[in-house]
């Protein structure tokens, strides 16, 4: 029997974002080096017919996370709105048309696949891994279900479980198994997007709610009030506070250019009274949260607001079968369809495939990364390839960390200043698989790490240095894991795409969540 072999120099297993510019990278730095075209490959799980970009494509994450830079740090440092990201993000959304936030799934598939075509890439969609064979520590080929088998010299991991690094043998904590609590684990959401609903009369509807379920005076809506919150008069009192600000002012929602922060819990309050299910995450399990929603060409409105709690081991079996939407998921989209209709949307449609928001994360990478060292500044300015800021954001929360933090006798706060830190790619570096990188939000973070490294305007610089340091190891003949930040900012900086640095430590609250990161993990190992 002849066997079906395929060879390549890159192959990246999964096409969330960061591992498609990951690739892209690589294309073009071994292009720059050689005058020829490396052989890529990049494979998913996925139907790429669907479009192109894991969870901001078919996952139709249309709201993106920007990196946060406070107007102070803006006007010293002279930075844009939203710092300095890495070129090759800059460029996907420069192709994708974004103005700020909103990036269009359609577009942002048709950019990315241009991109691909560019960097000379193969793709192959609906694959599963059957093995991955192995020469002494490093990956030598993937074999898939239909008997192929690809070689590859360089190996990237772009999924949110870090799969293929899965079945190369790495191993992977389950959910915060890092604070010790391997079954908590951040919700999944489903996203969906409306149409002929205007950013206009959302925010009219906002308003008219936010009226009406303060004023006390209002026997019918304080009867709705009380009934999304199953009867439960402090919980009504909680949400009618969460209805202002410090100063007394209705928390309306702001609306931007291309994008809508809902403020207050005004339409969640709305959706369960008419649901008939208590506004309580942690009692239900399903939530219409607090929405950000991206603004859309025709009237079209995608939101980031419906939150399906999850254990780690769920969130791991989601990933694997495609990330597809369950039937108890689908069913409550019949509700959020109904009620929208009633507002004025003409059409509701969800995406093809869940946002998961982490998966895990694997052990044994060349440098682990944690929340304390994010706060510390990140890697050394002379080895960083960009800088990113952005909060812990644990959405949904992590449940049962509060209580941990009660046993082990914590009783300080745990919430932090968010960080502004220097990016490198070590983390994401498998030490016993020197020839494999994890770029997702399932990398080598620990502690509260996770929750800033998921951010996928993070992770695509991260992918960036990740492609040139996979060439910077086939053309020297040398381990992917044995390449240091310094070889791949030398790179960027000789090719002009080295973005702005200004990582900056906050030693303070740094010091604060070392304190807790350790007391949680020596727990964890106990």
């Amino acid at each position: 029997m002849v066997m079906d072999l395929r060879s390549y120099d890159v192959i990246c297993f999964g096409d969330e974002v960061p591992g498609v510019l990951a690739v892209i990278s690589a294309s073009r730095e071994y292009l720059r080096r050689t005058k020829r075209y490396p052989r890529i490959l990049l494979m998913s799980k996925a139907s790429l017919q669907e479009g192109i970009g894991g969870h901001l494509v078919r996952g139709g994450l249309a709201y993106l996370d920007r990196s946060q830079i406070s107007e102070e740090l803006q006007q010293s440092l002279k930075l844009d709105i939203f710092g300095s990201p890495a070129t090759i993000y800059k460029e996907l959304l420069q192709k994708s048309g974004v103005k700020a936030i909103a990036l269009d799934p359609r577009k942002a598939s048709a950019a990315l696949k241009e991109m691909l075509v560019q960097a000379g890439a193969d793709l192959l969609s609906k694959v599963e891994i059957q093995s991955v064979t192995k020469a002494g520590q490093k990956i030598a080929s993937i074999t898939t279900s239909q008997g192929v088998v690809y070689a590859g010299k360089q190996f990237i991991d772009a999924t949110v479980n870090a799969e293929l690094a899965q079945a190369a043998g790495v191993r992977k904590l389950k959910g915060f198994e890092t604070f010790g609590l391997p079954n908590s684990e951040l919700p999944v959401t489903l996203v969906f997007e409306t149409q002929g609903l205007s950013a206009r009369a959302l925010k009219e509807f906002d308003y008219i709610y936010l009226k009406r379920f303060t004023n006390l005076a209002d026997a019918e809506s304080q009867k709705f009030l009380l009934y999304a919150a199953d009867k439960d008069a402090k919980l009504a009192e909680e949400l009618r506070r969460e209805m202002r600000d410090t100063k007394g002012n209705l928390k309306t929602l702001w609306a931007g250019n291309d994008y809508i922060d809902v403020r207050s819990p005004a339409l969640s309050v709305a959706y369960h009274s008419f649901r008939g299910r208590k506004l309580s995450f942690s009692e239900t399990g399903i939530i219409l949260d607090e929405g950000n929603i991206a603004i859309l060409p025709n009237e079209r409105l995608s939101w980031n607001a419906l939150l399906f709690a999850v254990t780690a081991s769920e969130a791991e079996a989601l990933a694997r079968s495609g990330s597809k939407p369950t039937a108890n998921m689908q069913r409550e989209m019949l509700f959020i369809t109904t009620w929208l209709k009633s507002l004025g949307a003409s059409s509701v449609t969800y995406a093809s495939e869940l946002y998961i928001r982490h998966a895990g994360n694997v052990t044994g990478v060349v440098e682990p990364l944690t929340g304390a060292q994010m706060l510390l500044g990140g890697v050394p300015a002379n080895e960083a390839l960009a800088t990113f800021s952005y909060h812990f954001d644990v959405r949904g929360g992590i449940q049962g960390i509060r209580d941990k933090a009660t046993r082990l006798g914590w009783f300080k706060s745990l919430s932090f200043q968010h960080p502004i830190f220097n990016v490198g790619i070590r983390h994401a570096l498998i030490k016993n698989v020197p020839n494999l990188a994890v770029v997702s939000p399932c990398s080598g973070f620990e502690g509260f790490a996770c929750s800033v490294g998921r951010i996928v305007e993070f992770n695509a610089a991260v992918g960036q240095g990740v492609g040139i340091a996979a060439v910077n190891a086939i053309l020297n003949n040398k381990n992917l894991a044995d390449v240091s930040n310094r070889e791949v900012r030398q790179v960027l900086a000789e090719t002009g795409q080295l973005p702005k640095i200004f990582g900056t430590p906050n030693n303070g609250d740094a010091m604060l969540l070392a304190q807790f990161e350790t007391l949680a993990s020596s727990d964890a190992i106990a």
